[in-house]
């Protein structure tokens, strides 16, 4: 048998099937396959992408320059920012070209990046992009390098919370294959609330590399029904007045941001059946320490599921959609989020969960247990060990039914 003929290319010309990839190359990806998705829309739709290098995104920069002649072919420019700001204002300019006449595009689709230092210098600059909005065929996806162990930099980051203050959603992928998945939801969700988007890049997933499914027929994206557009639409517009925008990214983007979540269901169960007692909560990298940390406690996912365990994995842990989150809650008698450094996710399931009567709201720990003494640590970046360790309060909650299953 003759075998197929494999070609370096293959990660950003093939259309459908199996390559291997690295997580900086998925990034460049996501632009050259919503430019695909676009076209066969009938959209004619080109690419703006600046920023500023750092680990782990300190190689964005060379694999662009690599892929020139596959970002040229989907019309995307990338532009090395002076810094982080004034990338980040050129890619919101980006999103004023079909405000003026002469536009040559439908729209632009802008990503900017940059290490998280460069998130905190940016903040002025995506605060009023961000209440500005996108233009309704461009969209923009602000991707953030995180260094939780402070590997390659002057403090530990966590940028989530800066998006939060910034009001900017935050996708959070667990791997190389979200990374792309989640790319391209991203820009779907920022063209529907006229938000930007913000996606998390940790090194665990931008320094390796797998092999991923990049048929373009995976992303079909709902646009919820339920969603009542006002008269000029969610998107950037002329002349905005500032308490005006205010009003309408508070009222309207964020609760679209919320309904397009729920409906292309970002957060999922991972794990459940039967009648779960206890329900673990968790988010990108997380979710892979999570499962990890079950196999060293010598528990299959079946026999967790037969234990009385369920597994709730967030895709978009700012803003943390409630109604799905309170469905998954019905019943349990613990909720227990294991989440990287501080208590983002952990925070909002409280106040999402504190209207339930009592006796269908389940006791929540994280960071803290039940009775307030430190459970999972807010500092460096948790170990599946760590995770595992947690398995006492794992115990009570399934009746002690997993009592001699120890952490290795």
């Amino acid at each position: 048998m003759r075998h197929q003929e494999v070609t370096l290319d293959d990660k950003f010309l093939l259309t459908e099937g199996r390559v291997f990839i690295t997580g900086v190359q998925a990034l460049l990806r996501v632009l050259m396959d919503q430019h695909r998705l676009d076209t066969a829309a009938g959209l004619n739709t080109a690419g703006f992408v600046s920023g500023y290098r750092g680990s782990p995104l300190g190689g964005l920069d060379q694999q662009a320059h690599r892929a020139e002649a596959h970002l040229k072919a989907a019309e995307v420019v990338f532009k090395e920012g002076l810094n982080e700001d004034l990338a980040a204002t050129a890619v919101w300019g980006s999103q004023q070209a079909n405000l003026f006449p002469g536009a040559r595009y439908d729209g632009v689709f802008g990503m900017w990046y940059g290490k998280a230092p460069g998130v905190d210098r940016t903040g002025d600059a995506f605060r009023h992009a961000n209440f500005a909005g996108v233009w309704p065929k461009g969209g923009v996806l602000a991707v953030a390098g995180d260094d939780h162990t402070c590997k390659s930099s002057t403090l530990p980051s966590q940028s989530e919370y800066a998006f939060q203050d910034f009001e900017m959603p935050v996708l959070s992928p667990g791997d190389v294959q979200e990374v792309l998945d989640y790319g391209l939801l991203g820009y779907a969700l920022s063209r529907f609330s006229g938000l930007w988007v913000a996606l998390i890049a940790l090194a665990d997933t931008m320094d390796s590399g797998a092999t991923i499914d990049v048929s373009l027929d995976r992303h079909r994206f709902v646009l919820p029904e339920n969603v009542r557009m006002p008269a000029g639409g969610l998107g950037i517009r002329l002349k905005d007045q500032p308490l005006e925008k205010e009003r309408r990214l508070r009222t309207q983007k964020i609760p679209a941001a919320l309904a397009f979540a729920r409906a292309n269901r970002i957060d999922r169960v991972m794990l459940g059946g039967g009648r779960p007692r206890l329900g673990i909560v968790c988010q990108g990298q997380a979710y892979k320490d999570v499962v990890e940390a079950l196999s060293a406690m010598g528990i299959s996912p079946a026999e967790a599921a037969s234990l009385g365990v369920a597994i709730y994995k967030v895709g978009m842990p700012w803003p943390l959609e409630p109604i799905g989150l309170r469905a998954f809650a019905a019943g349990l008698e613990t909720l227990m989020v294991v989440e990287h450094k501080r208590p983002l996710i952990e925070t909002q399931a409280r106040a999402a969960l504190y209207d339930l009567p009592a006796h269908a709201r389940p006791r929540i720990i994280g960071k803290t247990d039940e009775n307030g003494g430190p459970l999972l640590s807010e500092l460096n970046s948790l170990s599946v060990a760590e995770v595992a360790l947690a398995e006492e309060p794992l115990k009570v909650a399934i009746g002690g039914l997993a009592d001699g299953v120890g952490a290795e």
